[in-house]
């Protein structure tokens, strides 16, 4: 791993996702240049294609780096409730982080859709132990993704009015909501 003269210091993947997911936070997807993203390293251009190969592959790292990020609800026998309601806040909390690289995932579904990523493994786990048969497993997942999804999206398009306590307050209704219904299949 080569040290720019200028940092001093050599340069890491992880670094470079940071970064570049701060850059994100502030101008959005459109607003990340590699050129921009270089100079906030304070390397030249070429040094972050030696980790990445080109912007789409360092936001498809990114995705998944957001995705790991995801503070998920361990398997420790607390009530399936508790631990939907623990996951939908995490994510809910997440995109409210995250609002462009949010709004990037789920307009490239190719990196939030693999059943794999610890997000719906969780979620399938929980709806397991509330329950729900096997073969209902995917579109009860997809249902209750796209209710959270559809809610996140209105409050980070600005639709929902109110203070963010407020809205806090609304999403609240809405996992009361989502429990009791699944607790009623």
């Amino acid at each position: 791993m080569a040290v720019s003269a200028r940092r001093g210091a050599p340069l890491s993947l992880d670094e470079i996702c940071s970064t570049a997911l701060r850059l994100i936070d502030e101008a959005g997807v459109e607003g990340l240049s590699m050129r921009k993203l270089a100079a906030e390293l304070d390397v030249n251009p070429m040094s972050v294609y030696h980790h990445v190969a080109s912007k789409e592959a360092l936001l498809a790292r990114i995705c998944e780096t957001v995705s790991s990020r995801l503070p998920l609800p361990p398997d420790d026998g607390t009530p399936w409730q508790d631990q939907l309601r623990a996951l939908a806040l995490a994510y809910h909390r997440h995109a409210r982080q995250h609002p462009a690289m949010w709004t990037y995932l789920h307009n490239h579904p190719e990196f939030s859709e693999d059943r794999r990523l610890p997000l719906w493994q969780a979620l399938y786990r929980i709806l397991r132990a509330s329950g729900v048969p096997e073969e209902e497993l995917r579109r009860t997942s997809e249902v209750l993704h796209a209710f959270v999804s559809g809610f996140v999206f209105a409050e980070t398009r600005g639709h929902l009015s109110g203070e963010p306590e407020e809205v806090e307050r609304s999403f609240d209704v809405a996992l009361h909501m989502i429990v009791n219904g699944l607790a009623a299949r």
